[in-house]
């Protein structure tokens, strides 16, 4: 019984991002939710965002619209959302029982800092998911398709379309190993 107890305690602290994407807002999924916790850094700042675009605050939308891979369909969930008394409500009890965690800041002084990453083939040393946070955590941008605006190619056994679409743009392709040595990990 001490063991559940102790897990359910454990599960009071939550990241941002898990705590907005858990809401389950139309057009907010992990991705999206990665993007708003990353734009308003805390809770109560997302928070008061929500409800300033549920009443149609031109400056908090504006605000919102600004954001990376945020747009008008993700600005209409978000307001619909917080619109809503029921929701305002469920949230309301809901932040009283866990602590939200502030996003973590992306690192702007590393390798990969504002670079364009995909990742292909099979990672040996870490999953793919594993991959995409440590790249993501280090202030890149990870992507799922190859374009001229890639800057680097992480391929690992296995690499198909990618590392040809890669090779095409002339891309820098690197192995797990050269990319764990260029991000430090």
């Amino acid at each position: 019984m001490r063991n559940l107890f102790g897990s359910i305690e454990a599960r009071r602290n939550i990241a941002l991002e898990r705590f907005i994407y858990a809401l389950g807002m139309r057009h907010v999924g992990e991705t999206t939710a990665l993007a708003l916790a990353r734009g308003y850094g805390s809770w109560d700042a997302f928070h008061d965002a929500g409800l300033k675009v549920a009443n149609a605050d031109e400056e908090a939308i504006a605000e919102m619209d600004a954001l990376d891979q945020i747009g008008d369909t993700v600005i209409k969930a978000v307001a619909a959302y917080f619109g809503e008394s029921h929701n305002r409500g469920i949230v309301e009890r809901l932040t009283r029982q866990v602590t939200i965690l502030d996003a973590e800041k992306p690192k702007s002084n590393s390798a990969v800092a504002g670079k364009t990453v995909v990742f292909t083939g099979s990672l040996e040393k870490m999953t793919r998911d594993e991959a995409k946070a440590k790249a993501e955590r280090l202030g890149a941008k990870v992507s799922g398709s190859v374009s001229k605006k890639t800057d680097y190619v992480v391929a690992g056994p296995g690499a198909g379309s990618k590392l040809k679409e890669a090779e095409k743009h002339g891309v820098s392709v690197l192995t797990e190993d050269e990319w764990l040595k260029l991000v430090g990990g």
